[in-house]
């Protein structure tokens, strides 16, 4: 079914009520690669609840903790075949840093749509707050549907973000788990791209790849670390573009720019030549 323009834009989707416990922080913590070092003071505060913190990224996965069938894609006016489906972009902003345990309501609307042509790109933006109202955390994200374009909508602005013209402040190498995937998908995203070998040969890769938030998550915390004395509170926001994948085992390389308050970062993946793997990514210190 084609997208119908006047249908999708600025349609609402339900509203979700949703719950989360340490257990759900420490898990997605650990689905990140956290606890490496298991005697780390700094590492603990990610995987043990004495001290727990955090990381903002949570917040991209907190709803669907309690999601155990494949996503879809389907919205008022968009009913896209998942294996066509890539993230394009991803942003959060926390409001305050997120507690370790909580109950929260989420309100998604679609707020734009661009029509590249041989595909379209759906933008969704979720505001969450306490069920009292306080607000907790505002995501921002997008996806390229391929062979979905044509439905005569305008094609969106480039906001690409210029690095400074000098050698970064840092270059971070982190590894990922030939298992991580495996990991990471019982935070919520059981989109078989991420674990089923047939499923991915038919959208077109070799192997199943890594989840997109899960590199999200990955690099959040490394500059974090490195950065902000592994501090997440510290984190106001958290924003990249998917340039590229990742198959589950390889090095991340990640380059960082002190940007002011502003952390400017580009990742690719070392073991396939530097591949661009993240692009447009900013993490916005707290004032």
């Amino acid at each position: 079914m084609p997208i119908d323009p006047e249908r999708a834009l600025g349609a609402e989707l339900d509203e979700v009520t949703f719950g989360w416990t340490s257990s759900d922080v420490l898990l997605y913590h650990l689905a990140l690669g956290a606890g490496a070092k298991p005697t780390d003071e700094k590492e603990l505060r990610y995987a043990y609840e004495r001290d727990l913190q955090v990381l903002p990224t949570f917040a991209t996965v907190a709803a669907d903790l309690r999601t155990f069938e494949p996503p879809a894609v389907s919205f008022p006016g968009v009913e896209i075949d998942l294996a066509k489906v890539v993230h394009g972009t991803q942003s959060v902003t926390v409001h305050r840093p997120i507690p370790v345990e909580g109950k929260a309501v989420a309100r998604t609307r679609i707020v734009d749509l661009q029509d590249k042509g041989k595909a379209a790109v759906i933008v969704n933006e979720t505001t969450v707050t306490e069920p009292d109202g306080g607000p907790l955390w505002t995501a921002r994200s997008s996806i390229f549907a391929r062979g979905e374009g044509g439905f005569g909508g305008h094609r969106g602005e480039s906001e690409k973000v210029v690095l400074p013209g000098r050698e970064p402040d840092a270059v971070l190498d982190t590894p990922t788990l030939p298992q991580q995937a495996l990991l990471y998908r019982l935070c919520g995203d059981r989109n078989p791209l991420h674990a089923d070998p047939g499923f991915a040969r038919s959208a077109g890769y070799n192997v199943p790849i890594l989840h997109g938030l899960c590199t999200y998550g990955v690099v959040a915390k490394a500059v974090t670390d490195a950065f902000l004395d592994a501090d997440a509170g510290r984190v106001k926001g958290f924003s990249a573009r998917f340039a590229g994948i990742v198959l589950p085992g390889e090095t991340l390389r990640t380059r960082v720019w002190r940007d002011g308050d502003r952390l400017l970062i580009t990742t690719t993946a070392l073991d396939r030549d530097e591949a661009p793997v993240l692009s447009d990514t900013v993490l916005t210190i707290a004032g």
